[in-house]
């Protein structure tokens, strides 16, 4: 998996293998090796790549796409894609496993649904939207007060 992701996120930050090495300080023979399986950077190596591209350590090393049809790449830091469910017939849908363990959601906590015609759906713990709403209510009452 390493491999795959140091080249995919070389590529989409338009670097050479050259240029990266050269940031790393290695040789571009040892990042080509990386790329192609045949040897995995040390973890100094790997904290700086995570740095430079601007994602988690952890999806730099484990990230495998989740949904075969749809090839998005290593996220960036702090972003997510958890692959694509199914409607049931009754409008139901299972929020991924990963997704719910990110997110902290347990059952019977209640689920935020939200849309634009032109941008889409989106779905948002309710009590983060209360937050929302406090810290913004709060804003104001100390702007009033100013």
């Amino acid at each position: 998996m390493i491999g795959m992701n140091i080249m995919t996120l070389r590529k989409a930050h338009n670097l050479t293998q050259e240029e990266l090495a050269e940031q790393l300080l290695v040789s571009r023979q040892t990042l080509a090796k990386w790329e192609r399986g045949e040897g995995e950077p040390d973890i100094s190596s790997c904290k700086r790549m995570a740095e430079i591209f601007q994602v988690s350590l952890d999806d730099l090393v484990n990230f495998k796409e989740e949904d075969e049809e749809i090839k998005i790449g290593v996220p960036p830091k702090g972003k997510y894609f958890f692959g694509s469910v199914t409607v049931g017939e009754r409008g139901q849908i299972v929020i991924p496993q990963k997704a719910r363990k990110v997110f902290h959601i347990e059952p019977g906590d209640q689920i935020l649904v939200f849309g634009d015609e032109e941008r889409g759906m989106g779905l948002m713990p309710k009590q983060g939207l209360l937050e929302v709403f406090n810290m913004m209510w709060s804003d104001k009452k100390d702007k009033k007060s100013k």
